[in-house]
């Protein structure tokens, strides 16, 4: 019986993701929002908000591209997929679909103010 208990309890810890942190990935996503507001250059406010895009949506998440780097790699795959509260992971899908949209921007200013409504959303 003890062996069973062990081997049930060690499938379980193999079951969970070493590397899931989804805090650590919403911190990061947050700096990375905030590099963005404070970038002087579109394309650099374009890649830090498209790192805090894909920190939250992971690399199987909609918005995802693998292309602008994921700074949350080590820390997991994506803040959206592994929270587990329903509140919680509403809340971080409406931050994610509000930078997406931020992305799109071609005006300076305008991407900036979407960064930081990013950063302060997280």
């Amino acid at each position: 019986m003890k062996k069973f208990l062990f081997l049930a309890a060690a499938a379980g810890l193999l079951a969970t993701p070493a590397l899931a942190d989804p805090a650590a990935q919403i911190s990061i996503a947050k700096n990375h929002a905030g590099m963005a507001a404070k970038a002087t250059e579109l394309k650099m406010v374009q890649m830090h908000h498209h790192h805090a895009v894909n920190c939250l949506v992971g690399p199987a998440g909609a918005g995802f591209d693998a292309a602008a780097g994921n700074p949350c790699g080590k820390a997991g795959t994506g803040a959206i997929p592994e929270t587990t509260d329903a509140a919680a992971k509403a809340k971080l899908q409406a931050v994610a679909d509000t930078a997406k949209a931020g992305l799109a921007s071609t005006d300076l200013a305008t991407a900036q103010k979407a960064a930081q409504a990013t950063a302060d959303a997280l």
